[in-house]
């Protein structure tokens, strides 16, 4: 019997706000069931911190320098196997709905239909979700003011004083959350037996912080603890590097709580439509027969190290997502693992619960076969707004042992940024070496002391350091691949190929959205 597979994937969670993970604040108490159910991984790492990368790695079980889709304008090769194309082809009817961030909007990465429901880029001019608002005469001018240069350029005052936690001009009906939330259900219920695989990709909790009333209201900013890692100013070394897209320097504690309070509203909105998948799924018999898995792209340092959002060093609070797995026939897990797994890991855990064979090159681990998880994880960021790789340009890697002299090894092409991660310590590697950050999380895991040039931790800094080397291994830096004209599923829902649609999208809400 083909187990039902339920994917739901939300955007920019921060891996401890989940109650089950130990937040006090947050409501979720349908992930937490999950949890209970199944296993929930409270050291899950994304491959690379923004939005299309990651999820292009979850899809194909590939690094960000195999499959090719570096920025969220991007395309990978048609050839490369993904877990929805393996699934498909083994018959599964597979489904997708909400945010995917691809390019082309409705790329053939595997699903027989997609609705979608996309907030950056040309995806909202193409999507479902913004017909819909059209054809209702609404518009999501919170989302607009955020995320489209044209209309942020000219946000009233209070958008930059609250720093995006605003409550949403749509209606809870019409947000994008419920109309996520609302066609997974209409999707479920033609769902017959086994043999199904749905996606669910919520655009929250990612910014713009606009919960719908009456969700607004459910958290009181006064009564919130301020996550671990809260400063109360800036690291010098973070705002060098990014000053953020809200200045860093201008969060307050009363406005981080504000924040917190919307943020942790849009995850209980989110936990709320859950449940409602999951009563569903106990009165069609389909529960137990049904692999639930819970995740997101990528986090968000929420007030860690006085920083809010992303785009700033791979800290702990940005790479690590949550990730909940209910597993069908009634297989249990331990409840919470702290075992070091990366999304890498869903594709193929996935597929073998399936009966598939994951694809030949995808690096991911099955977690249901492996529950020590991974003694290392990697992820790498290329910083698409602050490109400064030149072709050709050689960068060598320090090397050295307690015992040895100091050695190079030359390295072309290097990226932006490398983590290497592993229980104790973290090692984040920068082109500048001057700029490079080694963290002994056991003494102290907010990642304050930089330890990279202290001589007592020589020996554990050059076996990360040799990590990184061998995973790498002289690998060029590859192009980002983007093809608008690759394949697209063929359904009525999808726009024709060219751009000359989106223009009256563009129009509409354009006239339509004032300040």
């Amino acid at each position: 019997m083909k187990p039902n597979i339920l994917l739901i994937v939300s955007d920019q969670h921060r891996f401890d706000c989940i109650g089950a993970f130990g937040n006090r604040d947050i409501k979720t108490p349908n992930l937490d069931r999950l949890v209970s159910e199944g296993v929930g991984y409270t050291n899950c790492f994304c491959p690379f911190p923004l939005c299309t990368p990651s999820r292009y790695s979850m899809f194909t079980g590939l690094y960000v320098h195999q499959h090719l889709g570096w920025t969220n304008h991007s395309t990978i090769p048609p050839e490369l196997p993904t877990f929805p194309k393996i699934l498909r082809q083994a018959g599964y009817r597979t489904k997708a709905i909400g945010k995917m961030h691809l390019t082309p909007t409705y790329m053939d990465i595997g699903f027989d239909e997609m609705l979608l429901a996309e907030q950056h880029g040309p995806g909202r001019h193409d999507d479902d979700y913004h017909r819909y608002l059209r054809e209702k005469e609404l518009t999501d001018a919170v989302d607009l003011m955020d995320q489209v240069n044209e209309y942020r350029e000219k946000a009233p005052s209070y958008y930059w004083d609250t720093f995006g936690a605003i409550e949403s001009n749509l209606d809870e009906e019409h947000h994008s959350t419920t109309w996520i939330a609302d066609r997974a259900m209409e999707a479920l219920e033609s769902w017959d037996g086994e043999g199904n695989m749905l996606m669910v990709s919520f655009i929250k909790p990612h910014h713009p912080f606009d919960p719908p009333a009456p969700w607004s209201a459910m958290y009181d900013p006064e009564n919130l603890s301020l996550l671990p890692g809260w400063t109360d100013e800036c690291l010098e070394r973070d705002l060098e590097k990014d000053e953020g897209y809200f200045f860093h320097r201008d969060l307050t504690e009363k406005k981080m709580r504000r924040i917190l309070a919307y943020y942790y509203a849009t995850i209980s909105q989110i936990d709320h439509h859950v449940g409602r998948m999951m009563q569903y799924l106990e009165q069609k018999g389909l529960y137990d027969n049904t692999m639930i898995i819970y995740t997101s792209d990528h986090g968000d340092y929420m007030g860690f190290h006085h920083m809010l959002l992303k785009n700033n060093y791979m800290y702990d609070p940005l790479m690590k997502v949550p990730l909940i797995i209910k597993y069908p026939r009634g297989m249990h897990k331990k409840p919470v693992s702290s075992e070091l797994v990366s999304t890498l890991d869903i594709g193929p855990t996935i597929l073998k619960q399936a009966g598939c064979k994951p694809g030949a090159f995808m690096k991911g681990l099955d977690l249901a076969e492996n529950s020590r998880g991974r003694d290392v994880v990697f992820a790498h960021y290329f910083d698409q707004k602050h490109e400064k790789i030149n072709p050709g340009e050689e960068i060598k890697i320090h090397v050295w042992a307690a015992d040895n002299p100091k050695y190079e090894i030359d390295y072309g092409n290097f990226y932006d940024e490398y983590m290497v991660r592993t229980k104790r310590y973290k090692l984040l590697y920068l082109r500048d070496e001057s700029k490079c950050l080694f963290f002994d999380l056991e003494k102290d895991p907010y990642e304050m002391v930089n330890l990279y040039s202290d001589p007592g931790y020589s020996e554990q800094v050059n076996e990360h350091l040799k990590l990184l080397y061998n995973w790498m291994l002289f690998e060029a830096k590859p192009p980002v691949y983007v093809d608008e004209n690759a394949r697209q599923i063929d359904r009525p829902n999808v726009p024709p190929a060219g751009r000359e649609h989106r223009q009256a999208s563009i129009d509409y809400f354009r006239e339509k959205t004032k300040f």
